[in-house]
């Protein structure tokens, strides 16, 4: 039931939100969804399900992730009494070092080339899942990509226009990634069968590595095969090729680097939100933000958390522009998330929020430290994030991932949002039919920033899937969407949460999100008083927002978030499901 004063929700929705008590998916490909269901068809639990589905989407969405990248999940099997951290984010190389970037003559990590590659993780990552939590061996959970790699997928639209717009690049610069994704020279066509069987050969070594009746050793057998796969190309990662900086430079990623697997598990942070209780990956990710916000909002009146008016949409940006502000402030791999989180903190933050559109970068002060300044190099391009990556044609993408939400008939539940190692972010690497990711770009050349560049640190990331406890009901979901991924998951939590939305119908409202933060992906731009809105809020909305001082910029009807969530009602045994419309590639599925 709807708030007093709440705007209801709509009557219609895009597609019904499903129920169940076998088992559900929802993901941002319907292919990746079919084959999450498929393994549970087959007695597989939530586990092996989100595996195989997240080595598919390496296939189908390759410009959105791919395995040399990174992720970030958040599972609670049914037995466990909180959940737990997927941590699937490597670091940065010995070699990565402010000096060697000054030396190269950058002020900031590029957004593409191999020079901003971390230590991938998100391969690793997925198999320790499996190996601990999963019950399938690795033969049968692979065999969903390997069939994709060898056989073909029919390519995406946006595939194909990411290849069209870094054609030029691949041609001029790299052009193993010209061999795999332009044969004949032109841009793969959309709904074109695309193969890639240099990766395919990559998974049937890790099946072949890991043979035996053992599934744990075999897995753990895997993983080393994984790392000594990577370790033989690098190489090839060693010789210098075009970056977004328009220069040319060698990655710095060595087989020292790769020795120790670089995944593993975490405690996650949590906070209380209206009865509820929301879970997020720690200050290496931008997961406390949300917390921070939710914070912020939670004793405030039900008609200033409403997106769809005037006041609930100014006082939602206003807020995500101070928990941001204190991301880029406070955030990064070993720093003390909770102080953002502290009470007399979160009072003096929401205190701060105005009537007015506020043009200044205000991060929180702490007791224990100033917040650190990042350069605010102001940008007019307001738009960036509304949908797939906005990727120039240096290769530079500024932020958009995949993402996969499972839960089984045993109570088991999990979200994973993969990312990094886009077809555009360095060039592929013959052998292996994938490149490195860019993951790198998120630090800084500063020491005294706290996501300052340092080998054996991990980037602070934009990955942030998010689960809730909502009495008996166990909530996993997430969204791609870089700097937005936080931003578009707060309207949904708001709108179900305190205005009584089902999560379908919270997925289908229209939403908003600022730009008015550091973007963390190159070239490191803010944009003040910057909103971008689907035109679905409505005149009076948006020009209510302009009036009060935020330059918004329309992006469509139907254009920004791609969220996706399941559901288990541990009480009664039932599931749920619900999927994002936008793009027409997300799906749910389940019975």
């Amino acid at each position: 039931m709807s708030a007093a004063g709440y705007t209801p929700p709509p009557s219609f929705t895009t597609r019904p939100q499903l129920t169940g008590t076998f088992g559900i998916a929802a993901s941002t490909h319907a292919t990746a969804t079919a084959t999450a269901m498929a393994v549970l068809e087959r007695g597989g639990n939530a586990f092996d399900a989100a595996c195989a589905g997240g080595f598919v989407l390496h296939i189908v969405e390759p410009h959105l992730n791919g395995p040399g990248g990174d992720l970030v999940g958040i599972f609670q099997p049914a037995d466990a009494a909180t959940p737990t951290v997927l941590m699937g984010q490597g670091a940065a190389p010995a070699g990565a070092t402010i000096a060697h970037f000054r030396a190269e003559g950058l002020d900031l990590v590029p957004g593409a080339g191999g020079l901003a590659a971390a230590v991938p993780a998100a391969v690793d990552a997925w198999l320790l899942l499996l190996r601990d939590h999963g019950t399938w061996p690795l033969a049968d959970v692979l065999s969903f990509a390997i069939g994709y790699a060898e056989d073909g997928h029919p390519l995406l639209p946006a595939v194909s226009a990411t290849i069209g717009r870094v054609a030029d690049l691949f041609r001029e610069h790299w052009p193993a990634s010209a061999d795999l994704w332009m044969p004949g020279g032109a841009p793969a066509a959309a709904g074109a069968l695309h193969r890639n069987p240099a990766y395919a050969a990559v998974l049937r070594r890790l099946v072949e590595a890991g043979s035996g009746d053992d599934r744990i050793a075999a897995i753990d057998a895997a993983r080393t095969e994984w790392r000594r796969i990577l370790g033989d190309a690098c190489d090839e990662l060693a010789r210098p090729h075009r970056h977004s900086s328009g220069t040319d430079h060698a990655a710095v990623l060595t087989r020292a680097d790769l020795v120790d697997p670089p995944a593993g598990y975490e405690e996650p942070l949590s906070i209380p939100f209206r009865g509820r209780t929301v879970f997020k990956a720690g200050a290496w990710t931008q997961g406390p933000a949300l917390l921070e916000a939710l914070r912020i909002l939670d004793p405030l009146p039900d008609d200033r958390l409403d997106p769809a008016t005037t006041a609930g949409a100014h006082t939602v940006v206003e807020t995500l522009k101070l928990v941001l502000a204190d991301r880029d402030a406070h955030l990064g791999d070993g720093a003390d998330a909770a102080a953002l989180l502290a009470d007399d903190v979160v009072t003096a933050r929401r205190a701060d929020l105005g009537d007015q559109a506020s043009s200044q970068w205000r991060p929180a002060r702490l007791a224990a430290r100033d917040p650190w300044r990042p350069p605010l190099r102001c940008d007019g391009a307001a738009a960036a994030g509304t949908g797939e990556p906005t990727v120039a044609r240096s290769g530079a993408t500024r932020g958009d991932t995949c993402h996969i939400d499972v839960a089984d008939r045993w109570g088991n539940v999990i979200a994973v949002t993969p990312s990094g190692g886009w077809l555009q972010s360095s060039p592929v690497i013959p052998s292996l039919g994938f490149c490195l990711g860019t993951r790198l770009q998120m630090t800084w050349l500063d020491e005294d920033s706290p996501a300052a560049l340092r080998p054996g640190t991990r980037p602070r990331t934009t990955l942030s899937p998010t689960l809730v406890h909502d009495g008996d009901t166990r909530i996993a979901m997430g969204t791609p969407g870089g700097d937005q991924q936080d931003q578009w998951q707060l309207p949904m939590l708001l709108r179900m949460f305190v205005g009584g939305y089902t999560a379908q119908q919270a997925i289908d409202a229209p939403t908003l999100h600022t730009t008015g933060m550091v973007d963390s992906f190159w070239p490191r731009t803010w944009d003040p008083t910057g909103v971008v809105a689907e035109d679905r809020l409505g005149d009076e909305v948006l020009g209510g927002l302009a009036d009060r001082g935020h330059r918004v910029t329309r992006a469509g009807d139907w254009s920004l978030g791609r969220l996706s969530a399941v559901g288990v009602d541990r009480a009664t045994g039932i599931l749920w499901a619900a999927a994002n419309p936008r793009g027409v590639q997300g799906y749910a599925a389940g019975r």
